[in-house]
């Protein structure tokens, strides 16, 4: 049943701290015992030193790891029609792209699929918002962050990652589609991460919508002017991306896909 604002399901606030304004202000603030809150990708990821007691234990964590895309591929299991939508956590609500996020993610979960995001606020949010109110299924990929992401309160299914890269992989086996609205580094990563399967065959080619022409114009003009020129890419890798401005046509070409039966329609899957 769809929810008003009046009655938004309420997620309690975690408590943040204040952003550094300035570079004088953030060199200040890494001083501060306090600021780094030492995440699970950071303790794996950085290189051991001489006498580092994390040294011994990498191949332990392992069985963490193994625990969390265990209990990831549990829980989508029944996820087989999945479109991720990606964009901005700074996307205000109200927005014209806040909007068409959620109005997509709802002509497509009315559609027959089920909306995944990465569980926060934003173009997250309105896309969870969007398969919530038509009543199907809106699964969140949340991820432990130093400073606490706050997960939106329209999931049918949230889930809570340690490690970007295990999340990262279940957006990637559970998608048959990725919708990029615009956003920062983390959209762009995802963006670019999907393209570079694709193009090397590690995964099933399936439909990339970038949405928001005005948004991702320059990024084109520059794959095509500087990349494409100098033959960094081929033609046909700039074939992979599909740019609109309506949620309609998203949702169509997609649909048209989808139904086609072409390999880029039944679903990315991960190539063994």
């Amino acid at each position: 049943m769809a929810k008003t604002d009046a009655n938004k399901p309420k997620v309690k606030k975690a408590k943040k701290p204040g952003e550094p304004k300035t570079v004088a202000e953030a060199k200040t603030l890494e001083k501060e015992p306090e600021y780094w809150q030492l995440t699970d990708d950071e303790v794996l990821l950085r290189s051991p030193e001489p006498e580092d007691e994390y040294k011994t234990s990498d191949s332990w964590r392992v069985f963490r790891i193994m625990g969390e895309f265990v209990g990831g591929f549990d829980d989508l299991a029944t996820i087989t029609r999945g479109v991720t939508i990606f964009g901005s956590a700074r996307t205000d609500e109200g927005s014209e792209m806040y909007d068409a996020a959620r109005e997509t993610a709802k002509l497509l979960a009315e559609g027959g699929f089920e909306i995944i995001t990465g569980g926060g606020p934003g173009i997250m949010e309105a896309a969870n918002r969007g398969a919530f109110e038509a009543g199907k299924v809106s699964v969140g990929c949340n991820i432990e962050l130093p400073f606490e992401q706050e997960p939106n309160p329209y999931q049918t299914k949230s889930l809570s990652f340690k490690y970007f890269f295990v999340r990262k992989t279940m957006f990637i086996k559970y998608s048959n589609a990725y919708i990029i609205f615009p956003g920062g580094f983390g959209t762009m990563d995802e963006l670019f991460e999907a393209l570079t399967l694709i193009q090397t065959r590690k995964i099933r080619n399936f439909p990339v919508v970038l949405f928001g022409s005005q948004y991702w114009r320059g990024l084109l003009a520059w794959l095509t002017s500087m990349m494409l020129n100098e033959g960094n890419i081929n033609p046909e890798d700039l074939g992979l991306i599909h740019l609109t401005d309506s949620p309609h046509d998203a949702v169509d070409f997609i649909v048209k896909t989808f139904n086609s039966g072409a390999p880029h329609a039944a679903g990315s899957g991960i190539e063994s």
